[in-house]
Parts: C-alpha cells; structure tokens; sequence
C-alpha cells in the first residue's frame, strides 16, 4: 500500500523510528510531517466514560485508570481538563437555612498539606465546611498564609457570611482574617473541628494527589486543584442527597 503524508499528499516518505506504543512512525520529506499510517482510532463508549469519571474519584493514578480501561493518556488527560472546566464554583454546596433567624451556621475551618511536583513547593488545601451538613462551602489551595485565608474566605456563600460562627485551631493567620465575633479558636480535644478533620482523612484516602508518601502527586497546580474540586463537588452532591 501507498504511503502518503497526510498533510501535502507526498509520497516522498521515510520510516523514522516508531511510536511509545510500538507503532512505526513515518517522516515526510517533502516537508517534515511525522505521522503514523492508518492510525487506530479506538472509539470510548460512554459506558467506560462513566467508569473513567468514577475511577477518578478514588485512589487510582492517571497511568494506572489507562491500564485498567485500556485508554490513553491524552484522551484522559482531555476528559479531565473537560470535568475541571465543568465544576460548578459553589461545588455544589448547598446552606440549607436554619429554621431560627436568631440561630448562626456554624462552620469549621483547617488545612491540609500537599504539594505539586515536588515538596519543596508545598500547597496547602484550605477547606471550611458546614457542620450541620458536612458539605465543603468553600476551599482554596496555595501558601499557609494570610492572602490564601482571605481567598478562602472570599468565597464563602453569602448566608455564611452574614451569620457564622467559624471554628479553627490556633493558627495565627485566622486571627486576621475571621472578624473577632465569628471566630471561636479551639485545640483539637474540644471535636468542634473534628468533622472537618475527619474530611481530611477521607482526601488522603481516596485522592491520589494527597497522599503523603505517593507517585500519583499532581505535576500541575490547576490539575491539582482542579480534580481535588472535582472530588469535593461529587462529594457535596452525594451528601445533598441524602438531605432529600
């Protein structure tokens, strides 16, 4: 059979090497096109699209969904920047609204340590939740720092804001963000930060990227935020229906 390039038709063509997946590869001459002949287009049925997107939510690396379902990387790589692009900037979340105007939401406030690419640049994960739902209002990933807090904060709902009680540990960068009236600093044995510290623990052991001794950890921050968003919107979702 014939070997054209498939951008100048020329058949003025060189074998050069193969691909990663043992393909052979072929050079254009005429203008330097590489290309693989007659490529496979393997078609991803939305059944195993499905199970890619669950998969995602567990402690599964990237190279380790592709074996398991036989996909590549780009076309997963494409799936998860399309996911990323979809969450919702509430994450899903939910503030059902107290039955007694004069009764204030109590949140809980902490921090979670990760880091991108290698751990000389760590990146914190900063979550406030809701502690009569259990459902993440807002979170932020970046430095341990005052500007990252005042992000965090920032993105709290409107009806947290107006009326909340926030429950931190005795980090000093909470002083200066949380109003005084709002802020109710405790140590780890009062359990008023326990659920969110639970939460923790749930991230280590079902995120990849957060795990403290992995090879699964994000090579790029919006990756890693990214898809540790994508987790905690599904997250929130499931726990909204269990309100219903």
């Amino acid at each position: 059979m014939e070997c054209k390039c498939p951008s100048c038709q020329s058949t003025l063509v060189k074998k050069n090497g193969r691909t990663h997946n043992g393909k052979q590869n072929h050079r254009c001459v005429a203008c330097s096109r590489q290309f693989v002949q007659e490529p496979n287009q393997k078609i991803i049925d939305d059944n195993t699209k499905n199970l890619v997107k669950k998969a995602l939510l567990e402690r599964v690396s990237l190279h380790g969904i592709c074996r398991i379902f036989d996909v590549r990387m780009p076309w997963l790589l494409e799936l998860i920047d399309g996911l990323i692009e979809e969450i919702p900037r509430d994450l899903n979340a939910e503030i059902v609204q107290e039955n007694d105007e004069i009764e204030v939401v109590v949140l809980q406030a902490d921090e979670l340590w990760s880091y991108v690419g290698a751990k000389a640049n760590p990146q914190w994960l900063w979550l406030v939740m809701h502690s009569r739902t259990r459902q993440v209002v807002a979170m932020e990933v970046g430095p341990r720092d005052k500007a990252t807090a005042e992000r965090l904060f920032y993105k709290l709902p409107e009806p947290a804001k107006k009326k909340a009680l926030c429950y931190t540990d005795y980090f000093l960068v909470y002083f200066d963000v949380i109003p005084y009236q709002q802020h109710k600093p405790v140590g780890k044995e009062s359990g008023k930060t326990s659920y969110v510290e639970r939460l923790n623990c749930t991230l280590r052991q079902r995120c990849s990227r957060l795990v403290r001794k992995t090879l699964s950890f994000s090579k790029k921050l919006k990756n890693h935020i990214g898809m540790i968003a994508y987790f905690i919107a599904d997250y929130n979702l499931r726990l909204r229906a269990l309100l219903v």
